[in-house]
C-alpha cells in the first residue's frame, strides 16, 4: 500500500507539471501571434507589455529603469542585475520588483526556434491598495528579509491568469472589458503568494515602504540636483538612519548610489540618441560639475570609458542581424 501512494503521488506531481507546462505553451504561443518581432511591445492593455528575442545577444546587458513590475516567462530565460545581485527568471518563473529600480537586463537563452517569450505587468497601486482588504483582513503580517527583487515559480492558476490575459488581445472589447478583471485576478493571486506581504507593504498608507517608493518617485524627476540624505529622509517623513536602512533593503543600493545610477543612464542615454551629446554635455545635463569624475563613475559603470562605449555601441547597431 505504501508503494501504492508513492505511485500515486508521482503521477500527481506529474499531471501537475504537464498542466503547467500545458499553460506556460498556451501563454508562449499567444505572445508569439502578438508580436512580429524581436522586441519589447507595449500592448493595449494598460500596463501590459510583451517580450519576443530570438537570440543570446553578445552584447553587453541592456542598462533601464524598470517601474515596479511582476514578468512572467513562458519560454527561455532572462537575467535582471540589481545593484551586485543577479536574478534569472525561465519558464514559468515570475520575477517581482515591488519598487521602481535601475537595472540590467540580458537575454540568457533563446534561439530562432525556441525565443524567450515573457510578459510584464506593472504593479498598479491604487488598485493593488484597493485589493489589501480583501486579502489581508487582518492587517499584513511582519515583514521580514526583505529584498529588492524576487523570483519565485508561477502556480498553474497564475499562468492561466496570464495566458487569459494575453487572451483578451484577440479581442477589443475583452481587452476594454474583461482584462481589468483578469489582471486584478493576477494582482490578487500576487498578493497571496509567498512574497505578496513585499508588495502590499509599498502601498500600505505611511508604511516605511511606501515612503520609500516616494522618495524614488522624487530621485527620479530630481535626479541631476544636488541633495542630502537627511533631506530626502524629512520629505517621506522618516528618521535619516531609518531612510537608509529601508532604501538599502528596498533597492539593494543607498540613496547616492541610486541617484548615480539613473545619472549614468540618463547620460548614456542621451549620448546615444543625439551624436551632438557629447560626454561633457551628457555629464553636465544630468548633474555632475566634473568631467573625471563622470567618466571614472562610467567607466567603472558601463566597462569603458564614455566616448568608447558609445562608439563601440553604434559600431554594433550597424553590424547585420
Amino acid at each position: 500500500m505504501a508503494n501504492d501512494h508513492k505511485y500515486e503521488d508521482v503521477s500527481v506531481l506529474d499531471e501537475a507539471k504537464s498542466a503547467l507546462d500545458g499553460e506556460a505553451a498556451r501563454l508562449a504561443s499567444l505572445i508569439y501571434t502578438h508580436t512580429s518581432q524581436d522586441g519589447t511591445y507595449a500592448s493595449p492593455i494598460h500596463g501590459l507589455y510583451v517580450n519576443r528575442y530570438s537570440q543570446v545577444e553578445a552584447a553587453d546587458d541592456v542598462h533601464t529603469m524598470l517601474s515596479p513590475v511582476i514578468c512572467i516567462a513562458a519560454q527561455g530565460k532572462k537575467r535582471i542585475t540589481v545593484g551586485k545581485d543577479a536574478y534569472e527568471y525561465s519558464a514559468s518563473r515570475m520575477y517581482i520588483a515591488p519598487v521602481a529600480l535601475p537595472v540590467a537586463m540580458k537575454i540568457m537563452q533563446a534561439s530562432p526556434q525556441v525565443p524567450f517569450l515573457g510578459i510584464g505587468l506593472y504593479l498598479d497601486p491604487q488598485r493593488i491598495a484597493a485589493l489589501l482588504p480583501m486579502v489581508f483582513p487582518n492587517g499584513l503580517p511582519e515583514v521580514r528579509n526583505r529584498s529588492a527583487c524576487y523570483v519565485i515559480e508561477a502556480d498553474l492558476a497564475m499562468m492561466n491568469a496570464a495566458a487569459r490575459l494575453m487572451a483578451c488581445l484577440s479581442s477589443p472589447d475583452d481587452a476594454h472589458m474583461l482584462a481589468p478583471l483578469v489582471k486584478d485576478e493576477i494582482y490578487i493571486r500576487l498578493l497571496r503568494s509567498p512574497i505578496g506581504v513585499y508588495v502590499a507593504e509599498t502601498v500600505l498608507a505611511e508604511s516605511g515602504m511606501q515612503q520609500v517608493a516616494k522618495a524614488i518617485d522624487w530621485l527620479q524627476n530630481n535626479f541631476s540636483q544636488p541633495w542630502k540624505v537627511a533631506d530626502l529622509a524629512e520629505l517621506v517623513h522618516m528618521s535619516e538612519s531609518s531612510f537608509r536602512e529601508y532604501f538599502r533593503s528596498a533597492t539593494a543600493m543607498s540613496p547616492l548610489q541610486y541617484q548615480k545610477v539613473l545619472r549614468l543612464q540618463e547620460a548614456r542615454r542621451l549620448m546615444l540618441s543625439s551624436s551632438s551629446i557629447d560626454a561633457t554635455t551628457a555629464s553636465r545635463l544630468v548633474g555632475y560639475l566634473s568631467d573625471s569624475q563622470f567618466s571614472r563613475d562610467y567607466s567603472r559603470f558601463f566597462g569603458s570609458p564614455p566616448t568608447r562605449d558609445i562608439t563601440r555601441w553604434r559600431q554594433d547597431q550597424q553590424q547585420p542581424k
